[in-house]
């Protein structure tokens, strides 16, 4: 059977905010909707996604069914599913609400593999969508990006198997692991390190049905490229990364799970811009700030 060609799925904020209405005289089943920043998913299948083709998105259902989270706004004229929609219409937000975000601890080559498997947790509120500005509190030290190939779970699962794991998965997207090395040295768990506020850039989008095994990975700053790796350098693939992960914890739809970064690095300041790319899925860009 030939496997289906990628698709990109995104969740996005319509740049118009949706119209005012009349209040109605009683709560509707989508009130508690209405009362949040607008949230909707829009699929594009198109092969080229810098090409005309691939700037025009349909409007989808969310692909994350059971996740009050992840469920999108009421539906609003232009923004029913089914409905085309222009990417200059909207702005991408992080491609997921996770409950979860995970990362593989010293997956860097195949020296991890001489170890344990040990994973480590960022907290769900350090995750933001492409564009947001990556913020730096004060005396902080040494902060560096990490790009890497990030699972985007699609369905509850616990005690995956090296045979059905990839049915967990809904595609892939780009995480930046951002971490403050000071503090992961004083940290042994490393949360202080890697859940800052706005530590966890991920996006734009999601790719289904990608071929991750040789994706080149890297890190452009300010716009000069640092040297890349591959995918294929992670000693823990994914595969064996989901059920390692799922032997002791539920994953839930929206979790994301970064899988290591073998690429180089370099410190970040106020001012700088950090891009990550995943062959196969693109680039994540962010700004960087000083905290408030």
């Amino acid at each position: 059977m030939t496997p289906a060609p990628p698709r990109r799925i995104a969740r996005v904020r319509p740049l118009a905010p949706a119209p005012s209405s009349s209040p109605s005289p009683g709560p509707s089943p989508d009130s508690d909707k209405a009362q949040l920043p607008e949230q909707f998913f829009v699929a594009n299948d198109a092969a080229d996604f810098a090409g005309t083709a691939g700037r025009i998105w349909t409007v989808v259902e969310s692909p994350f069914p059971g996740s009050r989270a992840n469920a999108g706004s009421a539906h609003r004229k232009g923004w029913e599913p089914g409905a085309e929609v222009l990417e200059d219409s909207f702005t991408f937000l992080a491609p997921s609400v996770p409950a979860n975000v995970l990362g593989m601890a010293h997956n860097t080559g195949q020296a991890g593999r001489d170890v344990p498997a040990q994973a480590f947790h960022k907290a769900a509120t350090s995750v933001i969508g492409p564009g947001e500005a990556i913020e730096l509190p004060a005396g902080i030290g040494l902060v560096e990006p990490e790009a890497e190939l990030a699972v985007v779970v699609g369905r509850t699962a616990k005690n995956l198997t090296l045979g059905n794991a990839r049915t967990a998965v809904l595609g892939y997207t780009i995480g930046n692991d951002v971490t403050a090395r000071k503090l992961q040295k004083s940290d042994e768990l490393w949360l202080s390190a890697k859940s800052q506020d706005t530590f966890t850039p991920a996006g734009p989008w999601v790719v289904t049905g990608l071929d991750h095994a040789d994706l080149p990975v890297g890190v452009v700053h300010n716009g000069t490229e640092l040297p890349t790796a591959s995918t294929a350098d992670l000693g823990w693939k994914v595969d064996e990364i989901l059920v390692y992960l799922t032997s002791f914890m539920t994953l839930h739809p929206g979790d994301l799970v970064l899988t290591g970064f073998p690429a180089a690095s370099t410190g970040i300041q106020p001012g700088d811009t950090v891009t990550c790319r995943v062959g196969g899925i693109g680039e994540l860009s962010n700004p960087v700030t000083a905290a408030s």
